[in-house]
């Protein structure tokens, strides 16, 4: 394939039909994965969402304040990072009183492992 530099489209002298038509159908059958992949990647690529995380799994539960206070940020900020960690299923949380503990749900661990492992054991059609 060569790149025409003048104009920025992709030139190529051979079409391998036979490969656009397995890519197309591996993109078919893996859809819902590579989303859900995709989604899993997106909430791991904050690092103050990775700390929240690892805290949670050391700690097992924490309070927004305690993370708050930990982590050097207000509560606000660690509120809308713990929404984007519940939003994706990777923690949960329970009130006591009116305190609200988290803590990291342990199915995540393992969606994040299959997810690492997705791009290297995805096999053509």
């Amino acid at each position: 394939m060569k790149a025409s530099s003048a104009t920025k489209t992709c030139v190529r002298n051979f079409r391998d039909g036979d490969q656009i038509i397995r890519c197309k159908q591996l993109l078919v059958v893996s859809s819902t994965e590579l989303t859900n992949a995709a989604k899993t990647f997106s909430v791991c690529s904050s690092p103050v969402r990775l700390f929240i995380l690892r805290l949670l799994e050391l700690e097992r539960e924490l309070c927004v304040c305690d993370l708050a206070e930990v982590l050097e940020i207000s509560v606000p900020g660690v509120s809308q990072q713990l929404r984007k960690l519940k939003e994706v299923g990777a923690i949960t949380s329970r009130r006591v009183g009116n305190t609200i503990y988290h803590t990291t749900v342990p199915e995540f661990q393992q969606r994040l492992a299959q997810t690492a492992n997705l791009l290297t054991e995805m096999k053509t059609i």
